[in-house]
């Protein structure tokens, strides 16, 4: 068997292709986004299909055809991204699945790269279908691996869900051969249309299905009962890497009650889900009180409420012995379970004060065209009463910090072209929205199409860069050269579509035809073009490695 060292968002890659994996979708979004270009690399080399998507939601309705088809098919997404895909991810779960579908899903506890901390556990529950929730490199290989052959044999997608984490750190993980794909095999049609009278039929069948996958929950050896000669009167609970973490401080614990004369807290660890509801009354029975360790937001202890008796003391997020927001680390958890902090390394500079880091925020590159469309926008409103400027995730979002301090709103994709709409609807004279081409694509173009049709008196500027930057320069779905085409073929008045060239030395120039469009009572969109500068070194790389690779063949392939 072969030993490879993996990132935890690689394994579920290989995973996935070594369970015969037909095709996969996704949309770039950290920390998810190393899955589908690990799938994409092997794609270009003979592996199965794979293509970033223009958002989560076309991405997932691509691989349902996929499994209509009776292959196997997988969707990439961070945990925002299931927000995007809720409508066929919900309903899909009531399809009679024909080759299995998973949907690998990376949350971001600690907000490291997001605007919130929702935890995909949650989702699964909600549409009643399973969850895998591995706690390590190879537990996501496996669990990946397993997870197509859960999704036809209880006919429903699966949900994988990973953590930043698990997703960007590396170690050894041991893979299996590659199985073949299945055949091609359409699924009956009646379990694949969701008019009311078959809803209603799928919907009943989803339910009385709930039973078998409960029993399948029970006995997963991810789910791990630990209760032989330990501690059931103080009890722990651990989901996904919250056994790891745990297990980080087990060698402390067991001494502290050695000393005391106790022993080992009987435990629970937790990897599959729907929750195994008797291995928890197992665990609990005589326990008096219980801790949940568990990554994300308190799921399990929430659910505890309603499977355990009210007698038990349950702690963790919800009564603040471990903390509600924030990724957990093996120190957090010391408190929770009675041990004191770990020494400090000790570092005479630090403690007295004479030497500090420098703060360093976040700040567009060096370079970068969006610093240059920004300054237009500011000297562009210059003197203007009654504006609003709503932006949009992704790098043009670093446009709020100092020195452009522009943005007034940064909620979700897409948002910033209807909230423009709406401050202009509420009366804000000079309603400006400002996004992304590949943000844009994702989940801009529909309300655009409400600001045309209306006539709503805004301007949307669109910060055309020609790449998806933020999560890794990934290429968008539309060349640049036809974003103006596509936003004409929306209705919009072709005299007031702008494309100018994002450069300081077109500033004062640029500045003035945004003020009119600015000041245009109708809708207007300017098209700033500029090639991303981190797109424009990745292309210098390789073009200087397919030059420099002709000479090292001629010495023999010797670099």
């Amino acid at each position: 068997m072969e030993e490879l060292a993996l990132l935890g968002d690689e394994a579920v890659a290989l995973g996935a292709i070594h369970a015969g994996l037909t095709a996969a979708y996704g949309y770039p979004g950290t920390p998810s986004t190393e899955i589908m270009e690990r799938l994409i690399a092997e794609y270009e080399s003979g592996g199965p299909k794979a293509a970033w998507c223009a958002n989560e939601k076309t991405a997932l309705e691509a691989a349902l055809g996929v499994s209509f088809a009776g292959r196997r098919a997988m969707v990439t997404m961070k945990h925002v991204g299931l927000n995007v895909a809720a409508d066929p991810f919900v309903n899909g779960a009531l399809l009679g699945i024909k080759g299995g579908l998973v949907i690998a899903v990376a949350d971001d506890p600690g907000m490291h790269s997001s605007q919130n901390e929702q935890d995909s556990r949650f989702y699964a529950a909600f549409a009643l279908v399973p969850c895998l929730e591995p706690r390590t490199q190879q537990e996501a290989y496996d669990l990946t691996r397993e997870a197509f052959d859960i999704s036809e044999q209880f006919h429903v997608p699966v949900v994988l869900r990973l953590v930043t984490r698990l997703s960007h750190a590396r170690s050894g993980v041991r893979v299996s051969p590659q199985r073949s794909q299945n055949p091609l095999s359409k699924a009956d049609k009646r379990e694949w249309m969701l008019l009311p009278a078959y809803a209603r039929r799928r919907y009943a069948s989803l339910l009385e299905r709930q039973a078998a996958m409960l029993d399948w929950s029970e006995k997963h050896p991810v789910n791990r009962l630990e209760i032989e000669n330990r501690d059931r009167n103080r009890v722990v609970i651990t989901t996904g890497l919250g056994g790891n973490y745990y297990e980080e401080n087990l060698a402390d614990l067991k001494r502290a009650l050695q000393e005391r004369g106790g022993k080992e807290p009987a435990r629970l660890h937790i990897g599959a889900y729907p929750l195994p509801q008797n291995l928890i009354r197992r665990l609990c029975e005589g326990a008096e009180e219980i801790l949940v360790i568990e990554e994300g937001q308190p799921l399990v202890e929430q659910k505890l409420r309603g499977i355990l008796p009210q007698k038990h003391i349950i702690h963790g997020k919800m009564d603040g012995t471990l903390p509600a927001s924030g990724e957990l680390d093996p120190d957090v958890i010391r408190p929770a379970l009675g041990l004191p902090p770990r020494p400090a390394l000790s570092i005479p500079s630090l403690q007295d004060g004479s030497f500090a880091l420098p703060g360093r925020p976040p700040q567009l590159c060096n370079g970068c065209p969006h610093g240059d469309s920004y300054a237009t926008i500011k000297l562009a409103v210059e003197g203007l009463e009654s504006v609003a400027i709503t932006s949009d995730i992704g790098c043009y979002a670093l446009g709020a910090t100092p020195p452009y301090d522009i943005p007034e709103t940064i909620v979700c994709m897409g948002a910033s072209v209807n909230m423009a709409k709406g401050a202009a609807d509420a009366g804000i004279q000079h309603a400006i929205g400002v996004i992304g081409d590949s943000t844009f694509l994702h989940s801009g173009i529909t309300p655009l199409i409400d600001a045309i049709a209306s006539n709503t008196p805004m301007t949307l500027v669109i910060l055309d860069n020609s790449i998806v930057a933020m999560t890794g320069c990934q290429d968008t779905i539309l060349p640049s050269e036809n974003l103006s085409r596509l936003v004409l073929g929306l209705g919009l008045n072709p005299e007031h579509l702008l494309q100018l060239e994002a450069k300081r030395s077109n500033l004062e120039a640029n500045a003035e035809l945004l003020r009119k469009e600015i000041l245009y009572r109708g809708v207007s969109v300017v098209i700033f073009k500029r090639e991303c500068i981190e797109a424009i070194k990745k292309r210098q790389k390789i073009e200087a490695a397919k030059k420099a690779k002709p000479a090292c063949e001629d010495r023999g392939g010797q670099a």
